[in-house]
């Protein structure tokens, strides 16, 4: 069985998944996808079972969804908080097929695929077995995803892109997955694919609290996964956070992250 490593596994993710989660942009981009009343729906990285909330509302009258997720605790809290007649959640590994015994209409896969850069395309091709012909699977993602700030001090730019790579390298993490989803459902032979790009994160001015617990809590973790150093800082970590929240807190600052949807419909030939 191959390993499901999650790079943002730590003891506060449910807590975390729930606070970012804007269910108001999982509707709008939903509805976008094509989810319509009464379809069969997959959420694939259900996380802590909000977003599979959502895309149930949208399916009704007479639809169902179920929530797959890679981690245990999040799927136990996720049965005990959403669970109810026409929601269900399983634990899966994401990394291995999936063996479900039924089909699917719509597919949802958001904020999944960065996690896992070397075996993305496979994960999207085992969870395409899983789809109707003509359903839908919709991939979302970021791009040049925590690499968007305006006017960062030269150390502090070049330490978050040394950063980023050595989380390419060393924990599997893809920063970049965005501009592929569209390829993806290309080779796999989708129709009627149809792509869109706005942003997810657009901060200016005042910073809410959400953010800046997002932003921070992620710089924590992940900084202590890899063991990075902070070599462009005498004092290390330390260092690099105090110049990072000088900066991310100041209402001068401008930070952005495209965010790349990408649906399409599984040809009726497969």
């Amino acid at each position: 069985m191959k390993t499901n490593y999650y790079l943002m596994e730590n003891n506060e993710e449910i807590f975390r998944l729930e606070l970012k989660t804007d269910t108001e942009a999982v509707k709008k981009q939903a509805k976008w996808a094509g989810i319509k009343p009464g379809m069969k729906v997959a959420d694939i990285g259900c996380g802590a079972g909000i977003t599979t909330v959502v895309l149930y509302q949208l399916v009704q009258p007479g639809g169902e969804v179920l929530g797959i997720d890679s981690s245990i605790e999040r799927i136990n809290y996720a049965k005990e908080n959403y669970g109810k007649k026409g929601i269900e959640f399983k634990y899966f590994n994401i990394l291995e097929p999936l063996n479900i015994e039924h089909s699917f209409d719509f597919i949802w896969v958001r904020f999944l695929l960065e996690y896992y850069r070397r075996e993305s395309f496979e994960i999207v091709k085992n969870i395409s077995k899983l789809l109707k012909p003509g359903g839908i699977l919709c991939l979302i993602d970021l791009d040049h995803n925590c690499l968007n700030h305006y006017q960062l001090p030269p150390r502090l730019e070049k330490t978050l892109f040394k950063l980023m790579n050595s989380l390419e390298s060393e924990a599997n993490f893809d920063p970049y997955i965005g501009r592929k989803l569209y390829s993806m459902l290309y080779d796999l032979g989708f129709t009627n694919i149809k792509v869109k790009v706005e942003a997810h994160h657009l901060i200016y001015g005042k910073i809410k609290e959400k953010d800046v617990y997002n932003w921070f809590k992620k710089i924590e973790v992940v900084s202590k996964k890899i063991k990075f150093k902070f070599e462009e800082y005498e004092d290390g970590y330390d260092g690099f956070l105090r110049e990072f929240k000088e900066f991310f807190l100041n209402s001068r600052r401008f930070t952005y992250t495209p965010l790349i949807l990408c649906r399409g419909q599984k040809s009726v030939l497969h």
